[in-house]
């Protein structure tokens, strides 16, 4: 099931994949940033790093390598990525998550 049009009238984010693959929506705030991923095609997500990062998957799966771990999180699983700590995944299409960033401005918005 899709996000709700209240959400996906959300401000996107500037990233550098093709909205083909993934579409944003988020909620910014000086405390952090909401962010509700769309998945539509099989994406890998290098390893990479910043600040603290606090997911749930709500629909597909997402196989995260946190920290040298990798473990596979479906619907239900969420997931804690200290600052600072190395990661990445690969995600398959349909999958849906909700990631909270504690840096607001961890990625640029896009105005809809």
């Amino acid at each position: 099931m899709p996000f709700p049009d209240f959400i996906t009238a959300l401000p996107g984010l500037d990233l550098p994949f093709p909205e083909d693959v993934v579409q944003t929506a988020a909620v910014r705030s000086d405390a952090g940033l909401v962010v509700f991923f769309t998945f539509l095609k099989d994406m890998h997500l290098p390893m990479h790093r910043h600040g603290a990062q606090w997911g749930s998957v709500i629909e597909g799966e997402v196989e995260f390598t946190i920290g040298g771990e990798t473990r596979v999180y479906r619907p239900g699983d969420s997931y804690t990525i200290a600052a600072g700590v190395e990661h990445g995944a690969t995600i398959k299409a349909g999958t849906r998550v909700m990631d909270f960033f504690e840096e607001p401005d961890r990625y640029a918005l896009r105005p809809r």
